[in-house]
């Protein structure tokens, strides 16, 4: 009867175990199999100095079947010389039925009497374990979302640098003030969206950069908009950005049916008009690519309308664009910031000129 009780309160202490180990998986993200491989070492340290320093204890913690068991094997002999090591035939059988045929008995010890011994001497370990692990989970977390889109929640803002500490998942990361963009102002508690630049691995754990000015989150906000970007039918071809002011985004489609353009702006503008809310306002020029650097240059200034594109040379790329006198100012951009933008979307360096040939007439 007391045996069974004995049985009954191991099965519930085991219960808990099991269940704490679930619990720390779910709030911090370790895996729990990776928690009791950590505990298991810690015991097999410390239940070593109760057999003399002997490597004699193995510690089994099965998190699927939820068995959690450790033993001692010692050697069965005639006569003990190291009781660290060796047992006597009487004591091996009553350890184990089968230990003078096998040579060995295992004894089975109370998980219990470690709890102390481990949480005092391999406490500092076990702690250095969980540390590698949660870093760990950060790479491989980050790791799979490298050059991708993530949804993050601000925490808070350092009041001295500006940078905003971000929670992505069960990880912190932080977004740079510079990597922000201008004007746009981040509170506690804001969901916004940030682009996974690069990721690398450190002596001081994972290094996450992210940002919210890099052209790929433009591109990354267009493949979630627009259906047929993500399944290939339209290609983004390139795209430039000032980061809070205005984008350029040259698309293009092996089908001659389908306007990519129109595609990408969707139905009444839906679909861009959720990426420019997205963005704070940023404007966004769509233009359609084409593998004529006349035309491409042509579109690439868009809002302005061109007249003509010439090409002065081919290395290094550079190409005369005629515009009507109206229409100089649109091309050139505020401080030049379209045709800045136009010659990084194509590749060419672009001198704009009114189709007159004479400035300022």
């Amino acid at each position: 009867m007391a045996s069974t009780r004995k049985a009954s309160k191991a099965k519930n202490d085991n219960k808990e175990f099991f269940e704490a180990l679930r619990l720390m998986e779910e709030e911090r993200g370790i895996p729990k199999k990776f928690i009791a491989e950590k505990i298991a070492d810690a015991i097999v340290v410390a239940a070593r100095k109760d057999y003399g320093g002997s490597d004699i204890v193995s510690c089994v913690i099965d998190t699927e079947n939820e068995v959690f068991s450790i033993t001692a094997r010692k050697t069965v002999v005639d006569e003990v010389t190291d009781p660290y090591t060796e047992i006597s035939k009487e004591d091996a059988v009553k350890a184990d039925p089968k230990a003078i045929e096998n040579g060995f008995a295992d004894i089975k010890l109370d998980p219990k009497k470690f709890g102390r011994v481990v949480a005092q001497n391999s406490k500092n370990n076990f702690r250095q374990g969980v540390r590698e692990a949660e870093r760990g989970q950060v790479l491989a977390e980050f790791q799979s979302h490298n050059r991708e889109l993530v949804t993050a929640v601000v925490q808070r803002i350092d009041p001295k640098t500006g940078n905003a500490i971000l929670t992505i998942g069960h990880s912190e990361a932080t977004l740079p003030k510079l990597e922000q963009v201008p004007e746009e102002e981040l509170h506690e508690g804001d969901h916004i969206k940030v682009y996974v630049v690069d990721v690398k691995e450190t002596d001081k754990g994972a290094r996450i950069m992210l940002s919210r000015t890099h052209p790929g989150l433009v591109k990354r906000l267009f493949e979630t908009e627009v259906p047929e970007i993500f399944d290939g039918t339209i290609e983004i071809k390139s795209v430039s950005r000032q980061a809070g002011s205005r984008t350029k985004i040259a698309v293009w489609s092996s089908n001659s049916e389908i306007d990519p353009v129109g595609a990408c702006i969707g139905p009444r503008g839906a679909r861009v008009n959720k990426i420019v809310e997205e963005l704070a306002g940023e404007k966004i020029d769509i233009v359609k690519y084409s593998d004529d650097p006349k035309e491409f240059v042509a579109e690439a200034l868009s809002p302005a309308k061109v007249v003509s594109v010439e090409i002065i040379s081919e290395e290094p790329k550079v190409c005369k664009a005629s515009v009507p006198e109206a229409q100089l100012s649109l091309a050139i951009g505020n401080k030049g910031q379209n045709v800045r933008l136009a010659a990084k979307l194509t590749g060419w360096k672009i001198d704009i000129h009114p189709e007159s040939g004479f400035f300022g007439e």
